[in-house]
């Protein structure tokens, strides 16, 4: 796919359609962020659906000068957007939602049910399974129904279940391969069986929506939890005496902890603690977004609950717990580098190499590596999403200048 000519940072979205193969472009004069640093003036190489190497004699050259050029994001944590849930919706509204959060940057997502009865999140799982395996998304996340009534936060209570292992493995089992996480209150009866069962199954067994002590959560992670369920909402909060899931999760090596870095779900400092305890290598900005995000303003259902969302910010009906986001990933990244002043490389590490690794594709995605997927953002000098490409397709197309 040529790249057409046209003004510099005029976004659109251009159509889809399989592309001719063996088709080359090259991308200079962006500062080009890589595992090694940042590289002004640099180049990237497109060949199909891959980065290249090297760029072949007279390959087409887009001139990117005065961008940012980065790794396609990576969602771990994601309801839905652009009005549509991937809870309830149906096959053409998951792909609305996904291809909502594309339009955003984010190249390869995992779709995050809410709790619901068993049987229903299996017959889901189901359906998110057939996505899997075309590869609109990257597996399923299950968040409830295995959580504490005590941090339930935008989940019915009705709803909610002990952890027992049968049911875990049925989720799995429904979700034929593809199920990539479960949210779990740990610290409930069949807990610590049902992280070692999903460790067993190649699952990343999460801490959330928990009410667990420290000693509590330092035995799920020896059990094989990886994952903080965004770290510091739904779970006790930090204190001197009794410390909590938070320390722990922070202090472990083993764990990366989800953060939503919207400005509403957490202060500043708690970023940054995250950051200072946990380290670059250990962190994952998610969204946690559901159907308004990319959408706008209104009232929505979360699973069964309603949801009104007000200058963007999502609160249940009745209760007022927030419920969710309304974040997309180009959002969180550039507040983490104008508001929280993160260097860039820590940035693309929390959105798009340490959630890649999570999921056990490092070797295909999460860094503009010659052999990955094409899957890049080009971001102008205010970090505003200019260009989108996923598989060497420009999902949104940056009309860059290009010469023969």
């Amino acid at each position: 796919m040529a790249i057409a000519p046209g003004t510099r940072g005029t976004a659109r979205t251009s159509p889809a359609g399989p592309q001719p193969p063996h088709h080359v472009q090259v991308l200079t004069g962006a500062r080009v962020v890589l595992p090694s640093g940042v590289v002004d003036a640099g180049e990237v190489t497109v060949e199909g659906d891959r980065i290249a190497a090297h760029a072949p004699a007279g390959a087409p050259r887009a001139d990117a000068a005065g961008h940012w050029l980065v790794p396609g994001f990576v969602d771990l944590h994601n309801h839905g957007g652009g009005g549509a849930s991937f809870t309830s919706g149906t096959v053409e509204d998951v792909l609305t939602g996904i291809h909502t959060h594309r339009l955003h940057g984010t190249t390869t997502l995992v779709a995050s049910t809410v709790t619901g009865e068993l049987d229903f999140l299996a017959h889901r799982a189901g359906l998110l399974a057939e996505l899997a395996e075309q590869g609109d998304i990257a597996g399923i996340h299950f968040e409830g129904p295995f959580i504490s009534p005590c941090r339930k936060g935008a989940h019915a209570e009705d709803l909610l279940r002990d952890p027992d292992p049968a049911d875990v493995r049925k989720l799995i089992d429904a979700a034929r391969g593809h199920a990539k996480m479960v949210t779990l209150a740990t610290e409930l009866p069949g807990g610590l069986d049902s992280v070692r069962l999903l460790a067993e199954h190649g699952v990343i067994a999460a801490v959330g929506h928990t009410d667990a002590t420290y000693e509590q959560t330092v035995e799920a992670i020896d059990a094989g939890a990886t994952v903080a369920t965004h770290l510091f909402n739904a779970m006790p909060v930090l204190g001197h005496r009794s410390p909590g899931p938070i320390a722990a999760l922070l202090e472990d090596p083993r764990v990366t902890v989800e953060l939503i870095n919207d400005g509403t779900h957490l202060h500043p400092a708690a970023l940054e603690l995250a950051f200072h305890h946990a380290g670059a290598d250990r962190v994952a900005f998610i969204t946690d977004a559901m159907d308004a995000a990319g959408f706008g303003d209104g009232r929505y259902m979360l699973g069964p609950l309603a949801v009104e969302v007000s200058e963007g910010v999502a609160r249940l009906v009745e209760g007022g717990s927030i419920a969710g986001s309304t974040l997309t990933l180009d959002r969180a990244f550039k507040r983490a580098v104008t508001v929280d002043r993160l260097p860039v490389g820590a940035a693309v590490q929390a959105l798009s190499a340490n959630p890649a690794r999570l999921l056990g594709l490092s070797d295909s995605i999460g860094s503009l590596e010659p052999g990955k997927y094409a899957d890049l953002v080009l971001l102008d000098e205010e970090f505003e999403v200019r260009g989108v490409m996923r598989r060497g397709e420009w999902i949104v197309d940056p009309a860059l200048p290009q010469s023969p």
